[in-house]
């Protein structure tokens, strides 16, 4: 019976945070701007979190459950932005179930805190306007 508990207690820790195994804490995420060669700026409540000095180009994140704001400019241009909203990832669905019968909830627990149960657009595209055809208008 000891036994038997104690591979409980094994495979309850080994499942404990699967998303944090399975889908990670980061995440890459492709911009690609029109014209390319714009320079991009990626902000979460406020702060910057990475930049991308010319696109196309990929940059990795943390995931957390909060939206990031991606700014583009390019000289001649307007700036151009995307809110890449912080969604759920398929996997934290499928772990639910499996979290409360095994872990009492820790797995739940574990990927929030990480950001592991988050998940971003991983291409963005962003079209950036000419001045001149801002001015005109």
């Amino acid at each position: 019976m000891k036994l038997a508990r104690a591979g409980l207690c094994a495979l309850s820790l080994a499942l404990s945070g699967c998303a944090s195994i399975t889908e990670g804490t980061s995440q890459d995420i492709a911009v690609n701007t029109n014209p390319a060669g714009a320079s991009c700026v990626f902000e979460r409540q406020g702060m910057n979190i990475g930049t991308i000095a010319s696109t196309p180009a990929t940059l990795n994140v943390p995931k957390r459950k909060y939206d990031i704001l991606i700014r583009c400019n390019k000289p001649g241009y307007q700036e151009g932005t995307y809110l890449n909203h912080s969604g759920v990832t398929a996997v934290i669905a499928a772990n639910v179930a499996t979290d409360i019968l095994l872990t009492a909830g820790l797995s739940s627990i574990i990927d929030s805190s990480t950001g592991a149960d988050n998940k971003y657009d991983s291409a963005v595209n962003i079209t950036l306007v000419p001045v001149e055809r801002a001015a005109a208008r």
